[in-house]
């Protein structure tokens, strides 16, 4: 082993020690040391050490003295302690001569005597005071940075460390609710150098800082305070319009987004305004309307568009929604009149929608108790209907309904039953 330290000089240690030249004089035990000159010292010029980061490992010569059982380690932090000693190990096997302090301070300077112990418990007189240093703190990992403006999640890239004993980094993160750095993630291996926080909340930022470990978990201070930001949701899409007047579809119109990584937008149904809401469909950036087709009259729908960037993010889903609806079929004519005048039926009606342009009427002829015989007079323009194809005897039922544009109809009225009495040769 090599001697990377020196040792005091007996002037030195004097001054050290406040004029004592043994330890036994300054240690911090609740007894003091039974000391024996008749029990062979360590040869302190056999002492030699070698430092790491938070330890220090020590060889020496043996003690060939038959008496000796052991050695007793005695140590002082000189940057905190000062002259105060204390044991620190009691090795029990003569032939033991190599000894590791561990869990030391980094670039520390610490004082060591050495003493060779008997059975009795007595001990030799110890070496002069060995003085050695720890070797500073693992450098910081450098340039470190966290990238920005990606979706859900912060990616932070570092240099590998140069000093090759490290064995892995540790993320860590700054947590805002409880003021403390959190552990967030260990990242195994010198070389391997970028970690990605995922999950992370949209338009929000995020402070992290790592530190380098070695392979017996000495850690380095750690970088400067990184911080980054995840990307903003596309901004909503303007002026949504939805129609109400047209058959059997919905259009849906809107303004782009004035977000600058639009790839497409999609829109939202419901039946209700506040949930329910599915995606029927999708549209490329370049189209801004969308017309939903719907084999039904007079129904109703919600919409929401949304904007989805080149990182499918969507805008905001609680827009408030817009309410269209397909053109509602004209309302049915109110029967105003509906009796036999001679040997004729007789029908008045009145519109009941502006928007009628016709009627029909629906004549259903009985034929036996159980079976009706259907007749439709189509496109009557007026508000009334005469029917001379009639026979006494026999029961009609009459209904009216509305023609309105786009082939739209009405429901039909409720039945006007007529008969037309038979005469008296007839009965």
């Amino acid at each position: 082993m090599i001697n990377l330290m020196k040792a005091t000089s007996l002037t030195a240690l004097i001054l050290l020690f406040s004029g004592c030249n043994n330890v036994f004089d300054n240690l911090n035990t609740p007894t003091t040391p039974r000391v024996n000159n008749a029990i062979e010292s360590v040869d302190f010029n056999s002492i030699k050490s070698i430092p790491d980061i938070v330890s220090i490992g020590f060889e020496w010569q043996k003690v060939d003295d038959p008496k000796v059982i052991g050695y007793n380690f005695y140590r002082t932090d000189l940057q905190k302690d000062g002259k105060t000693l204390k044991l620190v190990k009691s090795i029990d096997n003569r032939y033991a001569t190599h000894y590791v302090d561990k869990d030391l301070e980094p670039n520390t300077k610490y004082a060591y005597q050495i003493s060779a112990k008997a059975a009795d418990g007595s001990e030799s007189r110890t070496t002069e005071a060995y003085i050695t240093q720890t070797l500073p703190r693992i450098v910081p990992v450098s340039f470190a940075q966290a990238v920005s403006e990606l979706p859900n999640r912060v990616k932070l890239l570092w240099r590998p460390h140069p000093d090759k004993r490290i064995q892995y980094y540790r993320i860590e993160k700054y947590n805002e609710t409880i003021n403390e750095w959190i552990h967030l993630k260990t990242v195994e291996q010198r070389l391997q150098v970028e970690y990605i926080d995922t999950g992370l909340d949209n338009n929000a930022t995020y402070k992290y800082r790592i530190k380098a470990f070695t392979f017996n978990d000495v850690e380095s201070a750690p970088t400067a305070t990184l911080v980054g930001k995840t990307k903003a949701l596309p901004k909503d899409v303007s002026n949504i319009s939805v129609s109400n007047n047209l058959p059997k579809k919905i259009n849906i119109t809107w303004n782009a987004s004035p977000s600058s990584d639009i790839i497409s937008y999609e829109i939202h149904r419901s039946s209700y305004s506040v949930l329910g809401f599915s995606k029927i469909a999708t549209v490329n950036a370049d189209t801004l309307e969308y017309s939903d087709k719907i084999n039904d009259d007079g129904r109703y729908y919600y919409y929401k568009v949304l904007a989805i960037d080149k990182d499918h993010l969507e805008s905001k889903f609680n827009m408030d929604p817009k309410k269209g609806s397909t053109l509602g079929k004209p309302l049915k004519p109110v029967l105003t009149l509906a009796q036999i005048q001679g040997n004729k039926a007789i029908l008045n009606w009145k519109a009941g929608d502006e928007r009628a342009i016709s009627y029909n009427v629906q004549k259903r002829i009985k034929v036996n108790f159980f079976e009706y015989k259907t007749v439709n007079i189509n496109n009557i323009n007026d508000l009334r209907f005469e029917d001379t194809d009639v026979l006494s005897g026999v029961e009609y039922k009459y209904s009216v309904q509305a023609n309105g544009e786009f082939g739209l109809v009405s429901d039909r009225t409720d039945e006007a039953s007529l008969t037309i009495p038979k005469s008296k040769s007839q009965q």
